[in-house]
């Protein structure tokens, strides 16, 4: 039977003492990234484990960070990217993520107690925010870190909590001066249903800008609106690409001469209704397959955000106010507008 590796056997490898080696796998913040990269590389090449009991006795601490496992819509899954960005942004930190599932939010707060009891989570990432959300209170009130990829929709001033996320907002507002550069004046949006916090920002981005260039952003839904020149519409969908089809027929026969749509799954049904330009929103591997001009969302930037807020909070280096990082997308433009 091999011996077992030691940490004086990696400090020896590595040509360190044997506290910078508990540094590295403690508090990899304390060590200079030319020295932590020495330490795990010989880490790697001794096999050595860490004895996670062990070190949860020494440090209190578990070392692991909790995200639920997003579901996938339409065949497109985004939430893949910022899972694999959180992954390796928090293994730089000494970090591991434990993944789980859960329906809504009851089930998801009865999961968190789960996994408090069975591998005491250091602290939690919190997805899908939307109004109501109760899954944040019911964390705060044990005091337990966390950190929202995701506004707290309808909260004064941001909210308690510290968040990272995108600004859905200005991304419309972006795609659609491009469509207003390009000569349009009659331009669509199709979104989710009022009420959604992601949708109506999205939203709010296009009917803004429609605003700075002089023009009139209205909702309709009768079908034979007409859209004027200092106008426009916008159709509200469930999300899917048949509706987002169904609705750009609707606004094209309306007068509209381009789209904004809330997701990529909405705008390839929208391709399929004319010869019109459309932008989709999160650049999904279906866009760029497709050549669908669309938003792209920093998801590997918001998730090192993410961690670097657990580790400033579970490391008692916190702001007096909460951390709000609000990150922009970038448009991805492609033949379609």
């Amino acid at each position: 039977m091999p011996e077992k590796v030691t940490i004086a056997d990696v400090a020896r490898r590595a040509s360190v003492s044997r506290q910078t080696v508990s540094n590295v796998l403690n508090s990899p913040d304390l060590v200079r990234e030319e020295t932590r990269e020495r330490v795990r590389q010989a880490v790697e090449e001794l096999g050595y484990r860490v004895n996670q009991a062990a070190r949860r006795m020494r440090t209190g601490r578990s070392r692991l960070l909790a995200v639920r496992i997003e579901p996938t819509q339409d065949g497109m899954n985004v939430f893949d990217r910022f899972l694999h960005g959180l992954t390796g942004s928090a293994a730089k930190a000494g970090y591991r993520v434990i993944l789980y599932t859960a329906d809504d939010d009851r089930s998801e707060i009865a999961t968190f107690d789960d996994l408090l009891g069975a591998y005491e989570p250091d602290a939690f990432v919190l997805t899908s925010t939307h109004h109501g959300d109760v899954r944040t209170s019911w964390l705060a009130e044990r005091e337990l870190a966390f950190v929202t990829f995701g506004r707290p929709w309808g909260m004064p001033e941001g909210g308690a909590h510290p968040w990272v996320d995108v600004d859905g907002a200005a991304g419309t507002a972006a795609a659609t001066r491009h469509l207003l550069g390009a000569g349009h004046r009659r331009i669509g949006f199709i979104g989710w249903p009022e009420g959604s916090g992601v949708g109506d920002d999205r939203r709010s981005g296009w009917a803004r800008a429609l605003i700075d260039a002089g023009l009139t952003a209205r909702t309709s839904s009768v079908k034979d609106a007409k859209i004027g020149e200092a106008g426009a519409l916008e159709q509200r969908t469930d999300g899917s690409a048949a509706e987002g089809e169904a609705a750009a027929r609707e606004l094209i026969a309306a007068g509209a001469t381009a789209l904004v749509c809330v997701s990529d799954s909405v705008a390839l049904g929208a391709l399929q209704a004319g010869p019109v330009p459309v932008i989709g929103f999160d650049d999904t591997p279906v866009a760029a397959a497709i050549g669908l001009t669309s938003l792209s969302q920093p998801l590997s930037d918001a998730a090192t955000r993410c961690v670097r807020v657990l580790t400033r909070l579970l490391d008692n280096d916190s702001p007096d106010k909460p951390d709000h990082v609000l990150l922009e997308p970038s448009l991805v433009i492609r033949r379609t507008a």
